[in-house]
């Protein structure tokens, strides 16, 4: 009787604790089983659009001031395939500009014109932006420092040696799985390092293995993207977010106020954290469309935009400055495009003075064939108009 009395207390004791844990970490597991369910086929169209319910964020000031004018154009008769398309990829927003009018809306699945919508890796694109804007005004004067002398921390990471350039073009050498499917990929435990409000700059200093040596190879790792972050904030002593919200987003005039998911320190999750309406990711791919200026500002250096829209990875790979450049582009309008994972695009073609802005919950995003599908298609509405 004895016995069992103390293994009654031991197990009593065991679940006090247990029970404790798990108050205590109440909102750390609420977060790790939010990622484990976020791209669950019945979930992932709501959460897309409500990303700030799951992870730990925070808001962008962009002031006060009116939206910028979108005005109506003619309304745009889209290729027949376009339907299918939508319905295949699990499009949730298309929103596609003429010359800077408006001339196509329609979202899908139950979502509104006015959701924000999570990025992922269009933010690149953003952050590139926002770095041209920096390096023009001699922030960063020269690509070809070492991330480094702006990013201490990650001195004996495998980041040591690498350039800014390297990290622009992704070709910064790391050793990185980006397998979305694998759940013991690099890109997988990043997630739970977020979801549990660890440190983004403590992983990317965690990171010590390099596949080639820096600038020899392209190879897209999103964890460079945060370091471009980490650069920025070194040489400026400022926030990459709030100086994204300062000088791009409250000059561009959006509808929303948008918002970044951030890790447990509140920095920024600026590889693929950025939350906006449909209607501002294409105001975004407007600015691009006319080489950076915006109404009577030139918002972005011209040779950043021509820059970071030319293929400038080693050995032709199709990416420039965090922006996916065809390799035909020539043949093309000289057209480009920002992309995130399941189905997010910003497409813009210059010569044709055509944007399209795309959100989507596309869970078979990583099959054979859809990227070449999605931008057929793209280019396709392009051609239509």
């Amino acid at each position: 009787m004895r016995i069992l009395k103390m293994a009654f207390r031991l197990l009593l004791l065991v679940a006090l604790v247990a029970g404790g844990l798990a108050l205590w970490k109440r909102e750390e597991i609420t977060r790790l089983l939010a990622v484990n369910s976020l791209f669950a086929p019945d979930n992932i169209v709501a959460n897309f659009s409500g990303m700030d319910r799951l992870f730990l964020s925070r808001p962008l000031d962009i002031g006060s001031k009116p939206a910028s004018a979108l005005p109506e154009g003619v309304a745009a008769e889209l290729p027949p395939e376009v339907a299918s398309w939508v319905e295949a990829r699990w499009v949730t927003g298309l929103v596609v500009l003429k010359d800077g009018q408006l001339v196509h809306e329609s979202y899908y699945r139950g979502t509104r014109p006015d959701d924000l919508r999570i990025s992922w890796s269009v933010a690149k694109s953003f952050l590139s932006v926002l770095f041209g804007i920096l390096h023009a005004e001699g922030m960063v004067p020269d690509l070809d420092a070492g991330v480094i002398d702006f990013a201490p921390a990650l001195k004996g990471s495998a980041y040591d040696g690498a350039s800014v350039r390297d990290i622009l073009t992704m070709s910064s050498g790391v050793a990185f799985n980006e397998d979305y499917l694998d759940f013991n990929s690099d890109i997988n435990r990043m997630g739970r390092v977020l979801a549990l409000g660890g440190s983004m700059n403590g992983f990317a200093a965690g990171l010590k293995a390099r596949a080639t040596e820096s600038g020899t190879r392209w190879h897209y790792v999103s964890i460079d993207t945060h370091v471009l972050g980490m650069v920025i904030a070194g040489a400026t002593g400022s926030d990459p977010a709030d100086l994204l919200a300062e000088r791009l987003l409250e000059p561009l005039g959006l509808e929303r106020a948008p918002y970044y998911v951030t890790d447990g320190d509140g920095v920024a999750f600026v590889l693929g954290g950025l939350n906006l309406t449909t209607r501002d990711y294409a105001r975004f791919g407007q600015l691009f469309a006319q080489g950076g200026r915006w109404g009577d500002v030139q918002l972005v250096p011209a040779d950043w935009v021509a820059a970071s829209t030319s293929l400038m990875a080693p050995a032709g790979a199709p990416y420039g400055y965090q922006w996916w450049v065809p390799v035909d582009t020539a043949a093309h309008g000289g057209d480009f495009f920002a992309r995130g994972i399941y189905g997010q695009y910003i497409y813009v073609n210059p010569a044709r003075g055509v944007v399209v802005a795309v959100n989507a919950a596309d869970t078979h995003f990583e099959d054979p064939g859809v990227d070449e599908g999605n931008l057929a298609v793209l280019r396709a509405i392009a051609e239509e108009l």
